[in-house]
Formats: structure tokens, sequence, C-alpha cells
């Protein structure tokens, strides 16, 4: 079956119950067994729930995997992956990324003794560097957070599995509609799933998927135990999203692509950095952060806000937001600067967001 197909049926059958052709939100936390260690198929609904089960069949189905695992946010997805890891063991991982990652791999997981070297994203050649003899997976982002930068994930899956090191590919911004990591040698896909996949923002969320069975039995083992793991409305949520995932992609990469058109000639955008596809775009605005905070402060329709993906415009400023935790020398040298701006295009009507920024921008001193 085609995507928009899967995405509206797999996992997510008729209610053999009731005939109910919405999956039922399964609130129960516990399950009642036939006999002690004997039952239906679940037991607590730390371990399994049918509405959880539903969406990592989806998510798997979406990402042309054989195995899906929901949890409670893009970081606890990805506290998941790095969990395959002990003490001793080391992380290549490309230079942009989200702050949160960052943070969560020098502030959590160096003190457990996991060692972490950047690569620079543009050149490949970097990751063949950065391998150890104790490196064991390497991690990266594409289109990358915030400036949107392209790896060659197949390039790297060769790398990785020459060196026996695994691939993570976390896949928010393209999203699985546009992209499956997979398909091009990656072992392990990570979602924040409140992005795109959900799409409305109003639930928090996350996921992985692989082809690799002992992988997702190491991570699914993990799940339990950690138990960060989405409630049944959440995964209920997702579900409803990811029904419209392909329409809504389509929408936002109409919107941006048109946007970043505009952009581009503008006289007051220093620099636009656009991927050429997905609902992200990001520029530096000519001048410094008052002229930042000047354009955010007349903007009607984007809101000034942390997250993305949703159906609605938003606006942010990586280095006093979402990259905030990234030391200001660090960032300075990754490029995101004090007049870096991050856009996730909603689904507007396009011309209404081009004549927001139009008008904001007016208000921005040439320089």
């Amino acid at each position: 079956m085609r995507f928009e197909t899967r995405a509206i049926h797999d996992g997510q059958l008729a209610d053999a119950l009731t005939g109910a052709v919405v999956v039922p939100v399964h609130q129960a936390s516990t399950f009642q067994q036939e006999a002690s260690g004997k039952h239906k198929g679940y037991e607590y609904s730390r371990t399994g729930n049918p509405t959880r089960f539903a969406l990592e069949t989806a998510l798997a189905s979406l990402e042309n995997a054989k195995y899906g695992l929901a949890f409670s946010s893009g970081v606890a997805a990805e506290t998941a992956v790095f969990s395959l890891l002990k003490k001793g063991d080391h992380i290549v991982a490309g230079d942009d990324m989200y702050g949160g990652t960052y943070r969560l791999l020098e502030r959590v997981f160096k003190k457990w003794g996991i060692s972490v070297t950047y690569a620079d994203v543009d050149v490949i050649d970097s990751f063949k560097k950065a391998i150890r003899k104790n490196t064991k997976l390497i991690w990266i982002e594409t289109p990358t957070n915030p400036l949107l930068k392209i790896v060659d994930i197949a390039k790297v899956a060769r790398l990785a599995h020459k060196n026996d090191v695994l691939l993570a590919v976390d896949n928010t911004f393209a999203s699985p509609y546009f992209q499956n990591p997979l398909l091009l040698g990656a072992d392990i896909v990570v979602h924040s799933t409140t992005k795109y996949i959900a799409g409305h923002s109003d639930i928090v969320g996350g996921g992985v998927v692989t082809n690799n069975e002992k992988l997702y039995n190491d991570l699914k083992f993990y799940q339990n135990s950690a138990g960060a793991v989405p409630g049944p409305w959440d995964c209920w949520l997702t579900l409803r999203g990811i029904k419209t995932l392909a329409i809504r992609m389509r929408a936002h990469d109409e919107n941006a692509r048109y946007l970043a058109k505009y952009l581009s000639t503008h006289p007051n955008v220093e620099r636009l950095f656009y991927p050429g596809f997905c609902g992200m775009l990001s520029f530096e605005l000519k001048g410094g952060r008052r002229e930042v905070e000047k354009f955010f402060a007349h903007l009607k329709i984007f809101a000034l806000a942390e997250s993305l993906g949703g159906v609605e415009s938003l606006i942010s400023y990586p280095a006093g937001m979402t990259h905030s935790s990234i030391p200001k020398e660090e960032r300075l040298k990754r490029g995101i600067t004090d007049n870096f701006i991050r856009v996730s295009v909603g689904i507007e009507n396009k011309i209404d967001l081009k004549n927001d920024f139009a008008q904001a921008l007016k208000f921005v001193k040439m320089t």
C-alpha cells in the first residue's frame, strides 16, 4: 500500500469488539489475567497498551520498519537509544543538532562514562576521522536543527557498518513522508512525534523504529524498565495526526518553498537556510538581536514559540530558546548567530504568511 493509505489504516483496524473504525483509547492501567502469568497480550500499561501498540505499529509502517516503539517525548526516545551503550563507549555525533540532544549528551551521558566527538556534518570524512576503537554509535540529524544541512545517510551508513558501528538518524524534520533512513542503511530512526507526526501542537511524544530484532528487544526492555512511555490519550492524538500526515506535509512543503523564495531576495535578509523540502527554513536577519526582537514583536500570524511541525506557523530564536543550552562560543562556532531565526512554516494560506513577514520586516532597520 502507498504511504497515504498506510497512514490511515496500518495498526488501526476496526475494533474487534464494537466495530468502531477509530482505535479506542484504552485508559486502563492494568488488565485482567486468566491465570497467573497468562493474559491476552496485555498485563500492565507501562509494559504494553493496545492504543500504544496501534501507534507503534503505525510508526513502524510509515518508516518501512519491522518494529516501532513509542516514548513520552523525543528526548525520552533519544535516551533509550543512547542507553544501548555502556561506560567506556564512544559516540560520533553530527555537530549541528538540537540543543536538547547536545545537553543530553554533554550533561547526562558523559557522567555515565560515555564520550562524544562532534563531526562536521558538511564533511563526511570528518565522521571517519572521529571514529575510535570504542565507537559504538553515529548519531545524525538530517535536515539538521537549526541550520537545515543535509547529510548523506547512505554514505554515513556505509562508513558506520564498515567499522561495525550503529547509525541512528533523527528524522523529525523530514518526517517519514519525505525520507525513510532505514531504506538508506540506518539501523535506528528516532522521531519527536510531538512535531510533524502528531502535527497539532497538542501532545509531547517520541518514537524509535528499527528492522533489527536484537536492537528492538533491547530498546523494548529499556522502554518497560525505564517507563518513559506515553499515555493512551497522547497515543490516540498522535494516531489521529498521522492520518493527515501526507496532506499536511505537502502543504508545509508548498508554503515553505513559497516563503523561501520570497526571503531569498529580501534586502533585510542576510542569509537563507532552506533544504529544498519539508516545512522548515531559517534565516539571518540583517542587524543584531535588537532588530530580531523588533521583527518578532510585529508578527501577527507567526507565534514566537519553541517546537515545530504543527499546523500553525511558529518562529523561534535558537540562541535564546532551543539551543540556549549550548555555550555561546560553541553556538557561534557552529553558525548559530545572534541574528539567526528558525521558522516552522504552518499550513495557513501562503500569501497571508508572506504578507505577515513583509509587514514585520518593514520595522527592521536597513543596514
